[in-house]
């Protein structure tokens, strides 16, 4: 396992150092969305549109965050389970989304869709939502205010701190522990 420090938006070259297990300290711009955003997006993208945001290049954080209290820039972030984005994520990284942020395994079509399109799963701390929000440095809505808290925020992060969990070489962290601890 290795540290890596990495900013977005994120390059093939970054993407390819990585590895299931690998520590990352992500510093730079971050998307939120989740399951309702995500239905619109692959909307227009199914009607041949364009997105509200271009997310080319960029991460999508499944993240409901609270409301920020005053001198913060959010409220508690911690990340959403991720296989609810399952049925999307394939089609959002083949729109060239690089990475995605959540927590728990996925199914194996986001694992292969992270092979074939060269993205990364990362996974924040589980519980830690209150430390996540501390890397979070601004936030603002940029599409779906309507959505509230599932509404598209673009996020300045600063060694926001996560692990790879599937890599571009089909890697798998969920799978690797599980074999780790079996017995033999």
């Amino acid at each position: 396992m290795a540290l890596h420090r990495i900013s977005t938006p994120l390059k093939d070259t970054d993407i390819k150092k990585l590895r299931n297990g690998d520590e990352v300290l992500l510093s730079g711009i971050i998307f939120t969305a989740r399951d309702a955003a995500h239905k619109r997006m692959i909307q227009l993208l199914e009607g041949g549109k364009e997105l509200p945001v271009d997310l080319r290049g960029q991460i999508i954080y499944y993240v409901g965050p609270c409301p920020a209290k005053p001198g913060q820039a959010i409220g508690s972030a911690g990340p959403t389970t991720a296989y609810r984005m399952d049925l999307f994520t394939p089609a959002m990284l083949e729109y060239g989304v690089k990475g995605t942020i959540g927590k728990g395994p996925r199914r194996e079509m986001v694992m292969e869709a992270c092979t074939r399109y060269g993205a990364v799963y990362l996974v924040g701390i589980g519980g830690a939502s209150a430390l996540l929000a501390k890397a979070v440095k601004k936030a603002e809505v940029v599409a779906y205010e309507d959505l509230g808290t599932e509404a598209v925020r673009r996020l300045e992060v600063e060694e926001f701190p996560l692990i790879v969990a599937y890599d571009t070489f089909g890697g798998d962290v969920f799978l690797n522990g599980i074999s780790k601890y079996q017995e033999v």
